[in-house]
């Protein structure tokens, strides 16, 4: 039922943002309007309680805790475990915005600060930090943990309604549970395709300034195409083979691509950037997490962070699934600094490396950027490397790094959807991989036809309110099962500790009988 319901849904989705991208566009811009002026505050407040959560969990009792039980051991090593978490989570989204993210702020910043200002120079970073820092990874490592803990502690079918279980009871199974995981099949499909149609956008931009290609519909469909041949290629040969290499390998041309810049670009700047944002990001955490603008009326909050806060909920039982897919065997506090603090900090040396280099081209009229940004957030980085030695290069490197980020992300993708649509644990059949592999395909390439991105884009942040409020019931329900577990744990030490001290006193006791007869024995016969 899931996967009939689901695939109709996202047929007439995407059917209406084809035929009437206007009307539909107007009509979910309205509801946006008023689902951030509503419940806004919700979504950050319950980021910044997941980070809190997650932060608890780490470094609490629970640490020591291990997803598949006491005597698991992790199905991969940990540098295939980081480069496939990151490769899902984010990949293609810090290549599209590594540049073009701190560009847009400073021309349109925050806090009200004078745009093209030094001060804007500074919150533009210190923002890119913060939306692609802590609060995603804390919001993709909540669902991520607690798929795992219910589907390897607690025989779970990897479905988004078993982690309700401790809260709901039977109904987690019921309907209630399927609509939960008709939702959570629906946002992921829909977020991956417009993510996907971003990817092809900046994809069909590089071909034209590397090869000289027209960039228009047939290029981006051409894009489509063959992703399409190499996503499905990637998926049938599985976690263990292709996707596990093609992660690898994409991490490592992405360092290569970060050293290229890091040493061509401005290093001393980049550094001092670096920390710089790092330590006025730590100093305003707490501030940025919780800032709403009621007095000034400004719609800079629900423009970025919101939407952002939203982006990455509906894009967390994705991603949430796929990370619970390979971390078995990992501990809790392994797991949450891996898939928390280990992307972050990787996160935050390409916005420095990237949007630092930007920033510096731009204040020190090397390059304009802000012309660029008119053209097109997809324009920035492959302008930005016309500044830099070795453009054409950097161009390419960064063309193949976009190619394969967005083979990786669809991989994982299908490979989730078609999980999250059958009823029972274990790897899905070919052929339902088949059937979400070309709606992803087919989803990005009505919606660039149809211009309809930007009223998903909208329709994401109106979809994921539900999925916010769902965050906090699984904050329950996995703190019940873990608190149940350590307690578990706890009183069979304290069983083992007691049989062991029994057994000791046993032994002493009877060493000492022996001992006494041994001396009654011995004066019997003197």
């Amino acid at each position: 039922m899931v996967f009939r319901i689901s695939i109709a849904l996202v047929a007439v989705l995407v059917l209406i943002a084809g035929l009437a991208p206007g009307p539909f566009n107007d009509v979910v811009q309205t509801a946006l309007v008023h689902v951030v002026r509503g419940a806004g505050w919700m979504y950050l407040l319950i980021v910044f309680l997941t980070l809190t959560f997650l932060a608890y969990l780490a470094f609490g009792r629970f640490g020591s805790l291990r997803i598949g039980g006491e005597d698991a051991e992790p199905d991969f090593s940990r540098a295939s475990w980081l480069s496939m978490l990151f490769a899902a989570g984010m990949g293609i989204g810090l290549v599209f915005w590594g540049a073009a993210e701190p560009v847009s702020h400073f021309v349109t910043p925050p806090e009200g600060l004078t745009p093209l200002s030094m001060d804007a120079a500074r919150a533009s970073m210190r923002y890119a930090f913060f939306h692609w820092g802590l609060h995603p990874w804390a919001i993709y490592a909540l669902i991520g943990l607690a798929m795992a803990w219910f589907q390897y502690n607690r025989n779970g079918r990897g479905l988004i309604s078993d982690m309700l279980q401790p809260v709901i009871g039977r109904h987690h199974r019921g309907w209630f549970g399927q609509m939960v995981n008709i939702a959570a099949v629906v946002a992921t499909a829909i977020g991956v395709a417009t993510t996907l149609g971003f990817g092809t956008i900046q994809i069909a931009a590089g071909l034209h300034r590397v090869f000289g290609l027209t960039n228009g519909v047939p290029l981006q469909l051409t894009v489509i195409a063959v992703a399409f041949v190499l996503y499905m290629l990637s998926t049938t040969s599985g976690v263990d083979r292709g996707i596990k290499w093609l992660s690898n390998f994409n991490l490592a041309l992405a360092a290569l691509l970060l050293a290229a810049v890091l040493v061509l670009g401005p290093t001393g700047f980049i550094f001092d950037t670096f920390t710089t944002t790092l330590g006025s990001y730590l100093n305003q955490l707490v501030t940025m997490s919780l800032r709403m603008s009621p007095f000034s009326g400004s719609t800079w909050v629900a423009d970025w962070t919101i939407f952002y806060w939203a982006w990455w909920i509906a894009w967390a039982p994705f991603v949430g699934a796929f990370i619970a897919r390979v971390s078995r065997g990992r501990s809790v506090r392994e797991f949450v600094v891996g898939v928390v603090l280990a992307p972050t900090m990787l996160g935050f040396l390409w916005f420095s490396v990237f949007g630092g280099t930007a920033l510096w081209a731009q204040l020190f009229g090397h390059v304009d950027l802000v012309q660029a940004l008119g053209n097109g957030y997809e324009t920035v980085l492959f302008t930005l490397f016309d500044s830099l030695p070795a453009s054409l290069l950097l161009s390419g490197l960064a063309l193949v790094l976009l190619v394969i980020f967005f083979v990786t992300s669809a991989d994982s993708a299908v490979l989730v959807l078609a999980s999250m649509s059958i009823d029972e644990a274990g790897d899905p059949p070919l052929s339902r991989k088949l059937v979400w592999g070309v709606a992803v395909a087919l989803i990005a390439a009505v919606l660039l036809l149809a211009g309809g991105l930007e009223a998903l884009q909208g329709m994401i942040t109106i979809a994921a309110l539900p999925f916010a409020l769902l965050m906090l019931l699984v904050m329950v329900s996995l703190y019940r099962v873990l608190d149940a577990e350590y307690n578990r744990q706890r009183r069979l030490a304290q069983r083992t500790r007691h049989i062991i001290e029994a057994w000791i006193e046993r032994e002493q006791a009877a060493q000492e009988d022996a001992r006494v007869e041994a001396e009654r024995v011995a004066g019997g016969d003197r």
